[in-house]
């Protein structure tokens, strides 16, 4: 990757940069958008293999979490230099791993909210004054997207659960964190996300959040059967605890949808320990404990 990008925070720039530059260096990549944000940002896909039926990484669901983002970046380039050059990756021949199996990385599904996070409300174009009345002036710990709903908390799966939560809380209106909207998939990024895993079929799924070393794996009687040991191997790869997600964050995310529409396995990853956005200098050890998780992931 060009110069410096794992060593800053990932702007949408340096975000559609990263990607035509790994299309361009790998050929057999296929680098696509599947929907656009808010303000039209592209929310760009990288594709390894046929993609149908494929294993499904999806980071930068949150503003400030955008260390998932390079995470996921990191991991698709070192997969891409391993299946070019034939060497092993944590001692898998990926090129061999790969052969039956397609993967789907979507390092960034809020670029608005990661720009907003990472460049402040002036990044927010035409709904710059918005975001800076909702965020008070300080930016630096935005999850939403670009109208101030929480994508993890967009998803039609306990939608009025959700809504009861976030109201019980006084959050009843566009904020930073924590508010849903009005209806499920009522955003192009939540809606992009479900229609693109329709659409491919995808066999599992993966949400890399921050913080907390710790996977969540469950949601209500449609979680399959399968999906604990898969956690226990996942628990045992990485050293992060299997858990549940707090009361506020127990409905309505991605993996939940997944779950409960699909049948299908699904977890949300929470990266690293500490106060978010982490530090860009955590992505170096975060992904050397993780790296042979993230590949474990695509075998399971």
């Amino acid at each position: 990757m060009f110069d410096g990008f794992y060593k800053a925070p990932p702007s949408y720039d340096r975000i559609h940069r990263a990607v035509c530059e790994l299309g361009e260096t790998y050929p057999f990549l296929r680098a696509f958008p599947i929907g656009k944000s808010v303000l039209g940002r592209s929310i760009y896909a990288l594709g390894f293999g046929e993609l149908y039926r494929g294993s499904l990484f999806v980071g930068g669901v949150h503003g400030m979490e955008w260390l998932t983002t390079l995470l996921l970046f990191r991991f698709a380039e070192d997969l891409l230099r391993a299946m070019t050059t034939g060497e092993p990756l944590a001692e898998i021949d990926v090129a061999r791993a790969l052969e039956n199996r397609s993967i789907v990385i979507i390092p960034c599904l809020n670029p608005d909210g990661v720009e907003i996070s990472v460049n402040g409300a002036g990044s927010a174009k035409h709904l710059c004054e918005f975001v800076e009345k909702v965020s008070g002036g300080d930016t630096s710990r935005w999850q939403a997207n670009a109208r101030g709903i929480d994508l993890n908390h967009n998803f039609d799966a306990g939608f009025a659960n959700v809504k009861e939560m976030e109201h019980a809380a006084g959050i009843c209106c566009p904020a930073p964190t924590r508010y849903g909207g009005t209806i499920p998939h009522s955003e192009p990024e939540s809606l992009a996300l479900v229609n693109f895993c329709r659409a491919m079929n995808v066999r599992q799924a993966y949400a890399y959040h921050s913080q907390g070393e710790e996977i969540y794996y469950r949601y209500g009687e449609c979680t399959p059967a399968r999906s604990q040991l898969m956690a226990q191997v996942l628990s045992a790869a990485s050293g992060y605890r299997l858990a549940a997600p707090e009361a506020m964050a127990s409905h309505g995310g991605f993996k939940d949808w997944f779950i409960e529409k699909l049948h299908r396995p699904a977890f949300t990853v929470e990266i690293g320990r500490g106060r978010n956005p982490l530090p860009v200098e955590e992505l170096e050890p975060i992904y050397a404990r993780l790296l042979e998780m993230l590949l474990i992931s695509i075998l399971l």
